[in-house]
């Protein structure tokens, strides 16, 4: 990200949480910060499962907090069209997740429309 869009970027992110939860504001822009570097560092090395759990951490934690507060998902889909990470004018509700199985026997069937993990004993 050039310098100047991953400003706006990181104050806009903390602009929200600032909204939900003014008493984490500093945490949240240092950890932005530190994740960020951790991100350009994992790309240079060509680590792409890094760049992977980066994204998912901070897809998880921006999920949670509109799952809070839905009322700051319009400025949060805003913030990041400007920032070029949604399409403008995308429709939050568009998107489509379509999953058929069929398990015959002792057979299993585990579908996800995201990460899923397993854990069996």
């Amino acid at each position: 990200m050039a310098t100047d869009t991953w400003n706006r970027t990181r104050d806009g992110i903390v602009a929200l949480w600032r909204r939900a939860h003014p008493e984490g504001t500093e945490q949240v822009g240092s950890q932005l910060d530190a994740t960020r570097d951790d991100l350009l560092n994992a790309r240079a090395r060509g680590d792409e499962l890094s760049e992977a759990e980066l994204r998912a951490e901070w897809q998880g934690r921006v999920r949670r907090l509109l799952v809070e507060h839905p009322d700051l998902a319009a400025t949060l889909r805003a913030l990041l069209e400007e920032a070029g990470a949604l399409p403008a004018g995308r429709d939050a509700d568009v998107g489509e997740v379509r999953m058929s199985a069929r398990a015959t026997g002792n057979g299993r069937v585990y579908q996800a429309g995201r990460d899923q993990h397993i854990t069996e004993r």
